[in-house]
Parts: C-alpha cells; sequence; structure tokens
C-alpha cells in the first residue's frame, strides 16, 4: 500500500519506467455522501499496487506521472469523472476494455466476465459492494481491488489486436477520445432537472415546489449525516410526501418511524416550505420539446433505422451501439442539427 511521500517517490520510478499503466478507482459511493476517491489501483509491469489518497497522501506527483501516458481501464466513465471532480486529471488517451468488448459483439463486457472469456480466469465478486473509506482495507478487499488492473494488461493485448483484425480499432480509440472529451465539458447537474426524480411526471406545479424542498432537504440531510441521499429518504416516498403534502392530506405514513425527532421537525419544515412557494415560483410541467414528424421525416427515420440494423446484423454488433431510438428519430427529423452527436464511425454508417 502506497500511504506515504517516502512509499510514493519509491513507486514512481517505476511507474514512470514501465511500458503500461492500469489504472481503477474506488469511491465510497453507496456508504458516505458526498463520495471520496477511496482507492487508486495501478497495475504495472511486474506488480500492482495500491494508492491511498485518504492518508493525506499528495498524489499530485503521482498523477503528474500518468501525464501524456496511455492508461487501461475498464468501464472509464465514472472513474474519469472522479478523477477529475476531486484531482482536476484526465489522461490524453486511454484504452478502455468496455467499449473494445461491445464494438467486437460481446453481449456480456463486464470485467470479470471478459477476463474469463479471453484469459480463462474467474474473478471474485464479493467485495464490489464494500465500503472502500475502511482502513484498513482487509485481505480480501485487497485482493478484489487488485484484481482490477491484474489482468488489464493482457486482455488489451487481445482485444486491440481482435479490434485491428476487424478493422475497428479507429472506432475503438474515437470512443475513447469522446469518453475523456465527455468527462472534461461535462457541468455536472442541472440544478433546475437533478430533483426531477422518477415519479415526478405525475405530480403538478404544487407538488413539485414541494418535491424540490423535499430534494434541497434530503441533500442537505445526507452531508450531515456523511449518509447516501438514498438511505435518508427514498424517491418513492419523497413522490408521495410531496403528493400528499401539497394537497393537504396527512403524509404521516410516508416518514419511516427510524427518523428522529430532529430529523422528522426538519422535514415537516421542508414539507411547509415547498407548500409555501407562490404559484408563481413553482416549477412548471415539462412538456416534449420534440415536435412530431412528418411523413417524410417518417420515412427518413425508417430508412435510417434500417440501414442501422442492416450493418447491426453485418457486423454482430448490437444496433443501439451504432445508434438508439432517440438518435435516430433526432436524426430522421434534422439530420443536420444532431450529427454531431454521433461518432465519425456511426455516421459513416448511417449515411
Amino acid at each position: 500500500m502506497i500511504d506515504s511521500s517516502a512509499s510514493l517517490s519509491e513507486f514512481l520510478p517505476r511507474l514512470c519506467d514501465s511500458a503500461f499503466v492500469a489504472l481503477d478507482t474506488e469511491a465510497d459511493s453507496l456508504h458516505a455522501f458526498p463520495e471520496k476517491l477511496c482507492l487508486i489501483q495501478v497495475g504495472i509491469a511486474g506488480s500492482e499496487v495500491l494508492v491511498d489518497p485518504l492518508t493525506g497522501l499528495d498524489v499530485t506527483p503521482f498523477f503528474a506521472a500518468l501525464a501524456g501516458r496511455e492508461l487501461l481501464l475498464h468501464g472509464a466513465d465514472y472513474d474519469l469523472r472522479l478523477m477529475r471532480k476531486h484531482h482536476n486529471f484526465l489522461p490524453s488517451v486511454l484504452f478502455d476494455t468496455m467499449p473494445a468488448a461491445r464494438l467486437l459483439g460481446q453481449r456480456q463486457f463486464s470485467l470479470s466476465a471478459l477476463v474469463e472469456h479471453y484469459l480463462g480466469i474467474k474473478l471474485e465478486k464479493g467485495s464490489q459492494k464494500s465500503d472502500w473509506a475502511r482502513r484498513p482495507l482487509t485481505a480480501r478487499m485487497a485482493d478484489y481491488a487488485l484484481n482490477d488492473v491484474r489482468h488489464l494488461k493482457p486482455l488489451v493485448d487481445k482485444l486491440r489486436e481482435e479490434l485491428r483484425q476487424k478493422g475497428r480499432l479507429e472506432w475503438h480509440q474515437e470512443w475513447c477520445a469522446r469518453l475523456i472529451q465527455e468527462a472534461e465539458e461535462d457541468p455536472g447537474p442541472d440544478p433546475g432537472l437533478v430533483w426531477r426524480i422518477k415519479g415526478s411526471s405525475v405530480l403538478g406545479p404544487p407538488a413539485l415546489a414541494v418535491l424540490r424542498a423535499l430534494w434541497s432537504w434530503r441533500e442537505a440531510e445526507a452531508t450531515h449525516a456523511n449518509r447516501p441521499p438514498f438511505f435518508i429518504l427514498q424517491h418513492e416516498a419523497m413522490v408521495a410526501l410531496a403528493e400528499a403534502a401539497a394537497n393537504g392530506h396527512d403524509y404521516s405514513r410516508w416518514i419511516p418511524v427510524r427518523f428522529s425527532p430532529r430529523r422528522r421537525e426538519a422535514l415537516r419544515q421542508a414539507l411547509a416550505e415547498g407548500v409555501a412557494v407562490s404559484v408563481e415560483a413553482q416549477p412548471q410541467i415539462l412538456r416534449p420539446t420534440g415536435c412530431r414528424p412528418t411523413m417524410a421525416q417518417v420515412r427518413r427515420i425508417r430508412d435510417i433505422t434500417d440501414r442501422r440494423d442492416r450493418h447491426a446484423r453485418q457486423l454482430e454488433l448490437d444496433p443501439a451501439l451504432i445508434a438508439s431510438r432517440p438518435v435516430l428519430a433526432r436524426l430522421g427529423c434534422d439530420w443536420a442539427a444532431h450529427e454531431g452527436e454521433l461518432m465519425n464511425w456511426q455516421r459513416e454508417l448511417l449515411k
């Protein structure tokens, strides 16, 4: 475990000399709020190590050593956002084994499925939901974490070669470049939309005002308790509370019995604040922004969909990998306005 400046300084030359760098991260989003980057797993030629940022270790030199290197990851989207958010770091190049497998037609593309399929190794899965802020790590947790990078290099070698043979390596490179770009440009949750949780579409403006107040209360309560928001109050209960309070109905059955008197009173205050919102300040119901397609656009959508499905069969790919149904609908209505949503290889297949 690298948990001091001395051990990090000793490791960095080996990192810089390695022909490859495999990487993964662990956070505590299932156990704390807001989340923390709790562990960094690193695989280099000849060894795998754990870097512990929770000790107060300055990991700036570590990320500086990664600059300009191709990083090997699996399912990199969350890792990229985590590193950017907490350490303002993004790689310039990466090889993500998940999109590589999908571009090769694999229907099971978890790391364990790929390692078993390509390398014949079965990985242990027992620590997936562990609290990664826990110290010391158990031996099982440490081994699980190291397995996330232990087999990435041989897996990448096999995937890269198969992509090259199928003429899809450039597709994968473009996909990985877009992952980095999207992580860099990610503005974070829209404050005007983030509280519109599942089930909120059935609520009218008065209940939406209550739900918005409830969301703010739950975020503050989760931060105070250092627990994930869903642990404080489930989405279904929030929607039911908002609807009942807005209509002047008894909402007590939706308040968890485990709530302390302090939390119960704070919840009641949030409900009262939501109910007191003026009509003018109440959130409005979101209406679909799309327009009903014309017959010509319907034919265009059908043509593009047929082309997508034909290529998907020929390439043995999931059709949604080329373009999802919503994307197809937008392209059929206005190709020029939405073709930027596509990567170059997707655009070529759909033309």
